[in-house]
């Protein structure tokens, strides 16, 4: 009886679980790309095939949120606190859910994207595919960082990271204001729906390079603990 009490002490680390978790994210995430493509060629079956993608994505990550949540330790000693760990799943989730939103409102308005901006959307969404990437990047070395104490150079590499992470999403912001830019010099010549749906395309977009950026934020945080 001691025993198992002592045992449940000394939970299990969930932090396999959350790097499985962010992976998926990415995977979903990494669609972004075909369905941006698909946007700018006008091309409604990759389109359609990327909005699906997804979807499943995302259905797939917020299986793995409610199984970790299920799951996650309850015990006094576990390596990372609980409140970090679920902290850090909502944002990496919120990711995941930006993308269903972005695929959700490119198909439901059959949108289209004017011509003079499809050559700044096309890096705008390539960078924010990879600020994501790089929080996976860092979540992929929690590992490591268990292992030291959370101390000594695998600190200051993963600080490195999350500064490079930071300056991408600062680009995602200055491309956003240049789309928007664009966006504002042609309001005259299109409909209002579609100005108001293209700006909130263009801020759903940013919003998972945002996303990100918190993922890493959180992550910094813990290592100052």
């Amino acid at each position: 009886m001691a025993t198992n009490y002592i045992a449940g002490l000394f939970a299990k680390s969930p932090i396999h679980p959350l790097q499985e978790h962010m992976y998926c994210v990415y995977q979903c995430i990494q669609n972004l790309t075909p369905l941006l493509d698909g946007l700018i060629e006008e091309d409604r079956e990759k389109i359609e095939q990327a909005h699906k993608n997804i979807i499943d994505g995302e259905h797939a990550a917020d299986r793995m949120k409610k199984d970790l949540r299920h799951h996650l330790p309850k015990g006094l000693f576990m390596p990372i606190d609980r409140r970090d760990v679920l902290d850090v799943l909502l944002m990496q989730d919120a990711i995941a859910n930006q993308a269903k939103d972005i695929a959700g409102l490119i198909v439901g308005r059959n949108m289209s994207l004017p011509q003079e901006m499809h050559e700044k959307m096309i890096p705008y969404g390539a960078l924010c595919v990879e600020t994501v990437k790089q929080a996976l990047g860092v979540t992929n070395t929690l590992d490591e960082l268990l292992e030291t104490g959370f101390r000594g150079r695998e600190v200051d590499h993963v600080e490195l990271m999350i500064e490079e992470l930071n300056r991408s999403e600062g680009e995602t912001d200055k491309l956003q204001k240049e789309l928007r830019q664009v966006l504002f010099s042609m309001e005259d010549d299109l409909r209002a729906t579609d100005v108001m749906f293209t700006y909130r395309l263009i801020e759903w977009i940013g919003r998972i390079a945002d996303d990100a950026q918190k993922v890493g934020s959180r992550l910094q945080l813990m290592l100052a603990r």
